[in-house]
């Protein structure tokens, strides 16, 4: 199998590499040395290398902040990336291609747990609008692509990510990297307390990056889902409130957490029902507990040595 992976240095990207199969092949491509926005490039990239699979883990993200700021840029950004991906893999007739999506793309008022049934059944979070419309476009490639051709062609839609080599841009993060830099630096500075966007009340489902990464490479190489959309989570969820006491502790933070309830909180909740994945012979590994603390040691070392992303 040779691979193709768009996003190799981000935070799904680079556990992909850390969890890579003996037996595979893999390439990727930096900015300089290839415009994936651009399909023609991409197909002679495919081509050149012998490309008989694709995984698409590159794409603009943010949290609620940079999302509701910005949308155009996050919509546009997203579709030139896997339309061109797209193309290219139908031009050189691609055989496998795992294309990830965010819970982002379900309805804001969604029955939780939320079943992949649920896409296109309600109205969407504005906070993340855009970059929820530029996934579900992906997701209906995908299977349009898969049905057009029978090949293996799969739409995975994680739940919220964290994990080592994350975005820790205060402007731009997600929660859990953003909560685990914002109260690492309360302790190192002796503040007495930190501020919490929001009640605390909304729930989130968190999965480490590493247990997505296990999930594309038994999707790609087991050849099982191809044309479906299917959600990959750890089956339970947090208050925002919980997850950041969790986070305090881990840390050793004794400080006092400050809600700004004048603060979006985003959709109530976001659990995604994980039964189909499970019926095909997948299922999280990793707690919680555990791979926060992991997370943790990874951060407090990279931060000592100024090698944290988004700094």
């Amino acid at each position: 199998m040779r691979v193709f992976l768009a996003g190799a240095t981000g935070l799904v990207g680079s556990a992909v590499m850390r969890n890579l199969p003996e037996d595979v092949d893999i390439y990727t491509a930096s900015r300089t040395e290839l415009d994936i926005t651009n399909s023609e490039d991409v197909s002679a990239f495919f081509r050149r290398n012998s490309i008989d699979s694709v995984i698409h883990a590159a794409a603009k993200v943010g949290g609620i902040l940079a999302n509701s700021t910005r949308p155009l840029d996050f919509l546009l950004e997203n579709l030139r990336i896997q339309n061109s991906l797209f193309i290219a893999s139908r031009q050189e007739q691609i055989e496998n291609f795992i294309f990830l999506g965010s819970s982002c793309i379900y309805p804001k008022l969604a029955q939780q747990p939320i079943s992949e049934a649920s896409l296109l059944t309600g109205s969407l979070e504005v906070t993340n609008e855009a970059s929820a419309l530029a996934k579900i476009t992906g997701v209906k490639m995908m299977e349009y692509m898969s049905n057009l051709s029978s090949l293996n062609y799969v739409s995975l839609m994680p739940s919220n990510l964290y994990g080592p080599n994350d975005n820790f841009d205060l402007q731009s993060a997600h929660v859990p990297a953003a909560l685990i830099r914002k109260i690492h630096e309360a302790k190192i500075t002796k503040q007495d307390n930190y501020i919490l966007w929001g009640s605390g009340t909304v729930r989130r489902e968190f999965m480490h990056v590493d247990d997505l990464a296990n999930a594309i490479w038994y999707f790609l190489r087991n050849k099982v889902g191809a044309g479906k959309l299917i959600n990959i989570g750890t089956g339970s969820d947090i208050t925002i409130l919980e997850f950041a006491q969790k986070v305090s502790s881990i840390i050793e933070f004794n400080g006092e957490i400050v809600l700004d309830k004048s603060k979006p909180d985003g959709t109530p909740r976001k659990l995604l029902n994980v039964q189909l994945a499970s019926s095909l012979g997948w299922k999280s590994l990793i707690s919680l507990d555990k791979g926060l603390e992991s997370t943790y040691n990874w951060f407090k070392n990279a931060y000592a040595k100024g090698e944290i992303r988004g700094f």
